[in-house]
């Protein structure tokens, strides 16, 4: 079994998720609440452990796919200028969060890193983009304000 760089990230985090995951259950449990101080990381690193394993069968099938093959002509175009691009649309977020608030500055940071990644060149791909966006917003708000009582940022500029 050969499997690349993705496929050995995937065990990377695979072993790290394992091992964060064991330790949360040393975690105390704190008979007043419902939910312990561990539920949440549990959550988080399960899911991380999945998504490792999905990332280690997909390399492992790619290699295989590939075994056998021509090699490509010409290396892959890289893209230095959207991972630039990236840090600069995260830190935008970061510092609009407390002006604009979660709600818009979310919705902004979504629509952003979404052109940035494929932009939309028709009315219907920039549809798509705002409703997903918008729908970000809604669904993360729903969960967190609604659900989990978490109260998320408002902003200065808004007040919500």
């Amino acid at each position: 079994m050969s499997i690349g760089r993705d496929g050995i990230a995937g065990l990377v985090l695979f072993a790290i998720s394992l091992v964060l995951l064991v330790q949360s259950f040393s975690l105390p449990y704190l008979p007043l609440v419902p939910v312990g101080p561990g539920f949440y990381p549990r959550i988080v690193l399960s899911f991380l452990a999945l998504a490792s394993v999905a990332l280690v069968v997909q390399d492992w099938s790619k290699q295989r796919a590939v075994r056998g093959t021509a090699p490509p002509a010409a290396p892959p175009r890289r893209n230095y200028w959207m991972v630039g691009a990236l840090f600069a649309i995260v830190g935008a977020y970061v510092g609009l969060l407390p002006l604009l608030g979660y709600r818009i500055a979310t919705m902004l940071f979504v629509a952003a890193a979404q052109a940035t990644l494929g932009r939309p060149h028709s009315a219907n791909e920039w549809a798509t983009l705002v409703t997903i966006a918008f729908a970000t917003v809604v669904a993360t708000y729903l969960v967190f304000e609604t659900y989990l009582l978490v109260l998320l940022p408002r902003g200065s500029w808004t007040g919500w």
